[in-house]
């Protein structure tokens, strides 16, 4: 039975790890760059731009031979990380909202077919929506076309900015 995020919580991280992949797939730009472009409409999010993959150098580095690609999201991001000598591949997906983990558990199976995945969920910024905490509030309000002026202060007394 997966937890139910908490109601106060900023973000909420899904960190997977995959053991034993489908050979070859940990090398894979074509199917990594997919994974990517597909678990963002899975999951009901929305991206900022295409996902960036990148090789490593597995001449200086062999040990870390594989991939790493990210797609930038509305809502935060998601993170891939290959090493292909142990077809072992690490998920990392940051959200300012919740989503479905079973759904980014399936789309991680169907791809790269691992042999077993670990996981681990975190929720962020857990003090970010108390009243009594000391970040500041802007509020936009346009009015003119002059400039606005800008101060900062307390949540308390929020900011306004008037054009």
């Amino acid at each position: 039975m997966e937890k139910q995020p908490s109601e106060n919580a900023f973000g909420y991280q899904l960190l997977l790890d995959l053991y034993g992949c489908k050979p070859g797939v940990c090398d894979d730009l074509g199917v990594c760059y997919q994974f990517l472009d597909d678990i963002v409409h899975v999951l009901g999010m929305e991206k900022q731009a295409p996902p960036n993959i990148f090789r490593s150098d597995a001449v200086r580095f062999p040990d870390k031979a594989g991939l790493s690609g990210w797609v930038p999201l509305i809502e935060s991001s998601i993170v891939i990380h290959t090493l292909t000598l142990k077809d072992f591949i690490s998920i990392d997906i940051y959200c300012c909202r919740s989503f479905d983990v079973s759904k980014a558990k399936s789309i991680c199976r169907q791809f790269f077919n691992p042999q077993h995945m670990d996981e681990q969920s975190i929720e962020r910024g857990m003090d970010y929506y108390k009243s009594d905490s000391n970040y500041h509030t802007v509020v936009v309000s346009k009015t003119n076309t002059q400039s606005p002026s800008v101060s900062v202060s307390q949540k308390k007394d929020p900011v306004v900015l008037n054009r």
